[in-house]
């Protein structure tokens, strides 16, 4: 294979790129990126990377969440404090049910690039650049908005920079007391007809903190402390490749924009740019794998983007759909048994089970989620594999876009409160009942009752 560099993407097919008409102008600021100091440090690189490999080994598990696509006007504390209030009672609820350490990786900080399935929208006659997130343009119909600004570049990289530091300071000064029941908004429960379960399941949680803060010595601030990650998707490969770089004193190439950048199954062509970009970097990566990737593609992309089978290297995100999971997956997780890679199999219940309602919304059903989310734990267990992760699109805010729950959303409630501008999110309290109903799933596999 010939030698990797960080811009040797250029020699491949690069899908999903942006058409900009200021050449000039896009060189300025992508010289200005590689000159600003990195968003991450290779050593919380290489961390992530360790537990990573515990993962993959049964020892801890994989909690990814947040936007489908970030806007710069939600870059607010109000937002960003509680898409991480949800993530880490998400992971508190999971490490009740699953008897595990949680890796927390939040999709922020830098999801500012979205793929799109065509490159241009028409709309009344008029055709325009279809919009692929803010960090290429804007969603307004119009030309000036739609236009591909190189300006937004730099402008991704300083609300990435702003989210790191308020989600840094949140984290290390222990801004909520979250293993308290009184800050776990659980109106949502008195709708579910386990409410008596979750109830008691989030008592014994809190039960299990305090024990520890008074037997064991623990404080409340300690537990509040927790490593938290960033990932997104690595889709603009001129933005990607500005942040790439040499670190003093060790080896390779960093992606230092984000700890685990991940190729979406757009992009994931083994003699693609994408594929070419990632190989070279030291980060743990993901793929999306989805019903459309065969074993034999599968194999390739392992043996392109993990030559040497480092362990916490590879994270797999199959997102079948419900109705297909039991059809693809077996086949999928037969293939990297066979190759004698030890990656990560995290779950992307989301993606698979999008619809679109009558009025044009497109939304997701929670019991198709969870139903996917079901039945590959079981998938994964019958084989004799470990199902490492969860990867939710999902918000901190009760937003109303997908159907279901505990309160029952249907499609009349969907205008109430959608906000997204890409895909449907699960709310607040859809997300944590998620995660009480994963936590339930894994303790009944394990022989255990919640």
């Amino acid at each position: 294979m010939r030698e990797w560099t960080p811009d040797s993407w250029h020699r491949r097919p690069a899908q999903q790129q942006p058409t900009y008409t200021d050449q000039v102008r896009l060189k300025e600021v992508l010289v200005r990126l590689a000159e600003l100091p990195p968003l991450v440090t290779s050593w919380e690189v290489d961390r992530l990377k360790t537990q990573l490999a515990e993962a993959a080994v049964g020892q801890r598990f994989l909690l990814q969440g947040g936007c489908c696509a970030e806007s710069f006007s939600q870059c607010r504390s109000d937002i960003i404090t509680n898409k991480l209030k949800i993530l880490l009672q998400m992971s508190l609820v999971l490490t009740f049910g699953l008897k595990r350490q949680i890796i927390r990786v939040g999709r922020f900080a830098g999801q500012y690039a979205k793929p799109r399935s065509a490159d241009t929208e028409t709309r009344d006659g008029v055709t325009l650049p279809t919009y692929r997130g803010e960090l290429v343009n804007g969603l307004d119909f119009a030309p000036e908005v739609r236009r591909p600004d190189p300006e937004r570049l730099l402008r991704g990289y300083e609300y990435s920079a702003l989210t790191l530091n308020f989600i840094r300071s949140l984290v290390e000064g222990g801004f909520a007391d979250l293993h308290h029941p009184e800050y776990w908004d659980l109106n949502f429960v008195a709708h579910s007809p386990r409410a008596k379960e979750y109830q008691a399941m989030v008592e014994t949680i809190s039960d299990s903190l305090r024990f520890m803060e008074t037997l064991a010595g623990i404080q409340a601030e300690q537990i509040s402390r927790v490593d938290f990650y960033t990932s997104h998707e690595g889709l603009h490969l001129a933005y990607e490749q500005a942040n790439t770089r040499r670190v003093p004193h060790r080896e390779g190439f960093f992606n230092l924009s984000t700890h685990m950048p991940w190729i979406g199954m757009r992009t994931a062509d083994p003699g693609g740019a994408h594929v070419e970009y990632f190989r070279g970097i030291s980060n743990p990566i993901g793929v999306k794998v989805g019903p459309g990737m065969t074993g034999e593609w599968l194999q390739d992309l392992l043996e392109i983007l993990d030559p040497e089978k480092e362990p916490g290297r590879m994270t797999l995100i199959h997102r079948l759909g419900h109705d297909k999971v039991g059809e693809y997956l077996p086949n999928l997780i037969e293939t990297v048994k066979e190759s004698g890679h030890r990656v990560v199999w995290c779950c992307d219940p989301m993606h698979g089970n999008t619809e679109t309602t009558a009025s044009g919304l497109k939304t997701r059903r929670f019991e198709n989620i969870l139903s996917e989310l079901e039945q590959s734990f079981d998938i994964h267990h019958a084989i004799g594999s470990y199902l490492g992760g969860v990867h939710f699109e999902l918000s901190g805010d009760n937003v109303t876009e997908c159907i279901g729950g505990a309160r029952g959303l249907s499609e009349v409630d969907l205008e109430r409160a959608y906000e997204s501008h890409v895909d449907p999110r699960l709310n607040y309290e859809q997300s944590l009942e998620m995660a009480l109903q994963v936590a339930r799933k894994i303790a009944t596999m394990n022989g255990r009752v919640v």
